[in-house]
């Protein structure tokens, strides 16, 4: 059986929206990225620094062809989008700076059983983000 071919992380999650305008200000805005490229009236590409976030305008009409939000049972595919912060701590400052923007989280900040720490908040559209402190990686990061 041939080896796996190494892997270096995640590198980006594209998310088909219906308000581009709307989810760029909540990504840019709100959670920090900033636009890296924007080619057109209905793609931007954000970053955080070390990543990228496509945004790309939902078709508008029934008859278009183009990229699907969900498969053919109408099921969201996407779970949530991880953001991961330096430490354990970064994740409750998140909470108080989402809760003074004026964003209700998901959920509180909770510690997991392997000392990862997180919230979850939706964006304006429904998907669920997630801000993680996780060891292995922020301590790395840091």
């Amino acid at each position: 059986m041939r080896v796996r071919p190494p892997l270096l992380g995640l590198h980006h999650v594209a998310l088909n929206v219906r308000d581009l305008p709307l989810m760029k200000r909540f990504y840019v805005e709100v959670l920090g990225f900033r636009v890296e490229w924007e080619p057109d009236a209905e793609n931007v590409y954000l970053t955080s620094g070390t990543d990228n976030l496509a945004l790309h305008q939902e078709p508008k009409g029934p008859h278009e062809t183009g990229r699907r939000t969900s498969d053919p049972r109408g099921h969201q595919a996407l779970d949530h989008v991880g953001l991961i912060v330096p430490s354990r701590a970064g994740v409750d400052e998140w909470a108080a700076y989402l809760e003074e923007a004026g964003v209700t989280p998901e959920s509180r900040p909770r510690t997991h059983r392997d000392g990862a720490r997180s919230l979850y908040l939706n964006d304006p559209e429904g998907n669920r983000v997630q801000i993680f402190y996780h060891p292995p990686i922020s301590d790395r990061l840091a």
